[in-house]
């Protein structure tokens, strides 16, 4: 629905045709009127360009509309700048025949792409860190300084010898260039004011200011006509965009930028290959201050592109730290128990399985711990009692164990151990342990309570597997539970039959 709506836009038809007109007229009268052409014909698209950016600005929110208001206020300084100058070779004679403007025309364009400019580099992007802003404005002044490198050797003209001409066409290269550059890098970033099918023409805008200096300098007056098609050209195309915008707007309930990834900035590692070819093409002139201008340029560059790779190294970094700590989370999330921060399940059964494989295996003992009554907790004192109870659980057994050995939870009241190197002895005196540290009290919703369990134990015999091994340690659990004294059982690792300890 986008396209046909801008192909069949009465504005967006009008505005291209009316430049159409502009450089027939180019074509056929004669330099007076070919300025005069070019600056009246300014007029109609500079409206355009206010009007526009003031309707979209009606509809944004935000950052978005904080540019669209910049924009607004830009076209209507290109429309009192360009009315002035209109006004002057209307009036005035052929000294300012030219499309270079006066010192008023001038001001406002100036200030007005510096105003956009500065709106593109401040606009906020999601995500961003102060180091990774930092980058930005970096790469943005590597740019800025490559596109007055390339003015200084290309566009200023020798015969420039006015330094206000020649600041001016310094500035306004460096300008386009870092327009775009922040354009294309406002569009990828995915928090864009605009769609891009409307920064197309804007960003065009830019190359054909480019390609408006480089082909004739500012300041000679008499002209082919296709020059003052080219300068004419940028006018069109920055009014084209808040106008496609406006029009999107009308019917996209998401009117504004897409979302997509940020890709890695190439640009101010093309302006360190762009000035070194620069330098080598200017070389055989000699060193002249051209020259000079270019190294310093390239000097600059250089450091800046430094600082960035610095700033990128430092972000490296602390994303390889946040990518750790995230493996780590993930790696806790996965091996422990959310409740109580033991191992889960799985992990205890790996970890087994490990113990199980490992030569020497004798010592590998395994307990198994059941709470008794703990569904009464729950249903007298709620289930957040039941929690902090299994919570008091969990840290009595951390106390109880070695180090080394492994305590998991296997879901609801079950838990589990395993213990290395333990022969029989030591087992029954850490199941002691556990036993004498459940049975002091814990006060749970301002009532002490004891918990009271069931554990049996198996060692393990050469050739176990983990199933086995916890069935028999399953086994041992529940005669433990129909004793009903003692509260555990053990396997012994060479009998058959389980011994009850009291």
């Amino acid at each position: 629905m986008e396209a046909p709506a801008l192909r069949k836009d009465p504005v967006l038809i009008g505005a291209v045709a009316w430049t159409a007109v502009a450089a027939i007229l180019f074509c056929l009268a004669g330099t007076t009127w070919q300025v005069r052409t070019f600056w009246f014909f300014q007029l109609p698209l500079d409206g355009l360009l206010a009007y526009s950016s003031w309707r979209v600005f009606r509809i944004a929110t935000g950052p978005t509309r904080r540019f669209w208001a910049v924009l607004g206020t830009v076209g209507s300084l290109f429309l009192v700048g360009d009315s002035f100058q209109t006004v002057l070779v209307f009036a005035m004679g052929p000294g300012i025949w030219s499309t270079t403007g006066g010192i008023v025309q001038s001001a406002c364009f100036m200030v007005g792409l510096a105003a956009i400019v500065i709106a593109m580099l401040v606009h906020p992007h999601p995500g961003r860190s102060g180091r990774e802003r930092l980058a930005f404005w970096l790469d943005s002044a590597t740019v800025l300084v490559g596109g007055a490198v390339i003015a200084w050797s290309f566009a200023v003209q020798p015969g420039q010898a006015s330094r206000t001409d020649i600041l001016s066409t310094l500035g306004a290269s460096a300008v386009a260039v870092t327009s775009t550059f922040a354009a294309v890098k406002m569009i990828l970033s995915g928090n864009a004011p605009m769609r891009k099918s409307a920064a197309i023409s804007m960003i065009s805008s830019a190359g054909f200011t480019l390609i408006g200096l480089f082909i004739a300098p500012p300041t000679v007056e008499a002209l082919p006509a296709y020059v003052y098609v080219v300068r004419l050209m940028p006018s069109l195309l920055i009014a084209l965009g808040p106008r496609t915008q406006e029009i999107i707007a009308r019917f996209d309930p998401v009117p504004f930028g897409e979302r997509r990834r940020k890709p890695y900035s190439l640009l101010p590692y093309g302006s360190i290959v762009i000035a070194f070819v620069t330098l080598i093409v200017i070389m055989p002139d000699g060193v002249s201050a051209r020259m000079w201008g270019v190294v310093v340029g390239l000097g600059l560059i250089c450091a800046l592109v430094a600082g960035r790779q610095l700033a990128a190294f430092h972000d490296n970094t602390d994303l390889i730290k946040r990518l750790r700590e995230h493996e780590a989370r993930l790696r806790r999330q996965t091996e422990t128990d959310g409740l109580t921060g033991l191992a889960n399940r799985n992990h205890f059964h790996d970890q087994l399985a490990a113990a199980l494989d490992a030569p020497g295996t004798e010592g590998v003992s395994v307990l198994l711990v059941d709470l008794d009554g703990f569904k009464g907790v729950n249903d007298t004192l709620g289930h957040a009692a039941g929690d902090a109870l299994l919570v008091s659980v969990a840290d009595k057994m951390r106390a109880a164990l070695r180090d080394g050995d492994v305590a998991a939870r296997l879901g609801g009241d079950e838990f589990a151990i395993l213990l290395y190197g333990c022969p029989p002895a030591e087992t029954e005196q850490t199941a002691q342990r556990i036993l004498d540290a459940l049975a002091r009290p814990v006060e749970l919703a301002g009532a002490p309570v004891c918990a009271q369990a069931s554990i049996g134990a198996a060692g393990a015999r050469p050739g176990d597997e983990v199933g086995s091994l916890m069935r028999r340690a399953d086994m041992a659990m529940y005669a433990a539970k129909s004793a009903g004294k003692g509260r555990w059982l053990r396997y012994d690792a060479e009998m058959e039959h389980a011994v009850s300890f009291h």
